[in-house]
């Protein structure tokens, strides 16, 4: 089992800005961590104005530490949809998703995280809802754009089920995967999202080998909004079901804890004990 845990996880450092990623990828290896999945954020300490010298650096670093970057995460399509009903804000996800795949690529990263658009999303503030078939024309024609440049690149784009009232049904992901005919378009799974409206085993058998990369995480169906995420092995995902699932269908990339930097928790060394625990399973 590759056991992975989210940049996100780390807290900032003492002057607020976020933690130095060679501080992060030493934290994690000597935790135990196999890879750590760095994040591309506005301000952040990789972004969207990354250079490849940057990038490649940080590879450089993670390879004499030890630790694997197999996977790239970002938020800002949050704030910057490719399913927007403004075209010039369509075009411009369109861009920042193609710098992301630079910079997975620099980093030598397998996967990059990519949400392929929303419908409205619980978390995004103010924003009218889209209508679906608009939305779902919009997020095809978007990852059309994007696709050569991933492929050009080697790096793979894992479209996550996420709270964005879109692609709501195994069945719906596995067709939208399939509709593009690519080895590089598929699936990063987040376990705890689909509990809000299902069963992750259900999907994992589904989409099968189509899973990229997973995320883990825990949530308690009672509570049913953004509260409901608390920490792995504390909510109501039946892990046992689920890893049977993963062995199944022949899964071998990196389980990834999805959990975020507290002020007074080491969420880190909480995670690791929380894999190894489902790594028994």
């Amino acid at each position: 089992m590759i056991k992975g845990i989210s940049y996100w996880a780390f807290a900032p450092e003492t002057d607020g800005s976020p933690c130095d990623i060679t501080k992060a990828m030493r934290r994690a290896k000597t935790l135990g961590f196999d890879a750590i999945e760095l994040t591309i954020d506005n301000g952040g300490r990789l972004s969207l104005s990354t250079t490849q010298k940057e990038a490649e650096a940080i590879r450089q670093a993670a390879d004499e530490i030890g630790i694997a970057l197999k996977t790239v995460c970002s938020g800002i399509a949050w704030e910057c949809s490719p399913t927007h009903p403004d075209a010039a804000v369509r075009a411009q996800a369109v861009k920042n998703a193609k710098k992301m795949i630079q910079i997975a690529s620099w980093l030598g990263a397998e996967t990059l995280l990519y949400i392929p658009g929303m419908v409205s999303a619980p978390f995004v503030a103010d924003f009218i809802p889209q209508p679906y078939d608009a939305v779902d024309a919009r997020a095809r024609k978007a990852l059309r754009q994007i696709l050569p440049l991933a492929e050009k690149c080697g790096v793979r784009l894992g479209v996550e089920n996420v709270w964005n009232r879109y692609l709501l049904t195994p069945l719906e992901m596995r067709d939208f995967i399939d509709s593009f005919d690519s080895p590089f378009v598929g699936s990063y799974f987040d376990v705890a999202n689909i509990m809000l409206y299902g069963h992750p085993e259900h999907w994992i058998k589904i989409l099968g080998r189509r899973i990229f990369a997973v995320h883990i995480k825990d949530f308690k169906v009672e509570v049913g909004n953004l509260n409901g995420f608390v920490d792995i092995l504390t909510g109501d995902v039946y892990y046992p079901a689920v890893m049977q699932m993963f062995k199944k269908t022949g899964y071998k990339g990196a389980f990834t804890a999805e959990v975020f930097a507290s002020p007074k928790r080491d969420m880190p060394a909480i995670a690791i004990q929380a894999l190894k625990k489902i790594e028994e399973m």
